[in-house]
């Protein structure tokens, strides 16, 4: 069984028994068809309806879908995450950063955060120039900015802490 939340709160409850779908308890009969890469067809009652997947973060397990002018926005949970959330312990997936350390020796080019921001995971955090190359770090984690320990034009050696959460 899988279990989805739409963004307005409301449960979802999806299970596959053979080719039969159950939702919220009721058997669904529906046809699919892939219209292109991210689209499909979904005839539904005999009423056809135009759907198409905008976003998938693997992540998160969340979708965002588009069907017909609606947009819906889908948090999806398997077996494992119900377990997990039974268990307490279903923020796993949240990374606490402690801190954002040198990869490898080179040079700041830029400083794109101050002290105060609040970043989330994969947001742009410095440029590090190592071997001729411009590497954009990232953040691994949500975090809030505590202090920048380097500076635009310093040299910074391989696991050298260049900014502290």
């Amino acid at each position: 069984m899988y279990q989805a939340t739409t963004l307005d709160g409301e449960e979802i409850s999806v299970e596959f028994k053979g080719t039969q779908i159950i939702y919220n308890g009721t058997p669904f009969q529906w046809t699919l068809e892939k219209t292109g890469k991210q689209t499909f067809l979904v005839t539904k009652d005999n009423k056809p309806f135009r759907a198409e997947i905008l976003s998938i973060d693997y992540d998160t397990k969340e979708v965002s879908l588009k069907i017909d002018k609606s947009i819906y926005n889908i948090s999806l949970r398997d077996k494992m995450d119900l377990l997990l959330k039974e268990m307490g312990i279903d923020n796993l997936n949240t990374a606490k950063v402690n801190d954002v350390k040198a990869p490898m020796p080179g040079l700041i080019l830029d400083i794109l955060v101050k002290p105060g921001d609040e970043v989330q995971k994969g947001d742009k955090l410095l440029i590090l120039e190592a071997m001729k190359m411009e590497n954009v770090l990232k953040s691994p984690g949500e975090g809030i900015i505590s202090t920048i320990e380097i500076g635009k034009g310093d040299s910074v050696e391989k696991n050298q802490i260049l900014i502290k959460f």
